[in-house]
């Protein structure tokens, strides 16, 4: 499960088990506190139409928390072109990019990439700089990135 800020591009992504929408909610709310430790408030989310973003409890929960659900057209992934692409990177450059000797090693990989890419990777479209030194809030307990 992977959020992304339209804006400054700062991501949130866990690895779960599933995507059952009690899932996806829990997901939601911790995305949801990673962003606000950033200065970062949700106004919108946008997903596509899997059964969990459908949910009528997933959409319930975002609208409790002052925000609004926006599912995209079916079939038009460019929709939601942000997250597509960082999941192609996230794909490209870690999950596929070795073989893993288990799934603990593989999310082990996963945590210290999304950290590089999010306070050491620059972007283009962040003025190649990395997302995090977009947002409001600087955090000053970032972890070094060993990649």
């Amino acid at each position: 499960h992977s959020a992304i800020d339209g804006f400054t591009r700062l991501a949130y992504t866990e690895a779960l088990e599933d995507e059952k929408a009690v899932t996806t909610i829990g997901f939601f709310c911790r995305a949801r506190a990673f962003f606000a430790a950033h200065g970062i408030r949700i106004d919108r989310v946008i997903t596509d139409n899997g059964n969990n973003y459908r949910a009528v409890d997933f959409t319930r929960k975002v609208v409790s928390l002052g925000g609004r659900h926006h599912r995209i057209r079916p079939y038009t992934p460019r929709h939601n072109g942000k997250v597509e692409r960082y999941n192609r990177l996230m794909v490209d450059e870690v999950l596929y990019a070795r073989p893993y000797t288990s799934e603990q090693a593989r999310r082990e990989a996963l945590a210290v990439w999304v950290n590089h890419y999010n306070y050491h990777r620059p972007h283009t479209s962040c003025g190649d700089a990395p997302p995090a030194s977009l947002a409001p809030a600087r955090v000053n307990n970032v972890m070094p990135s060993y990649n």
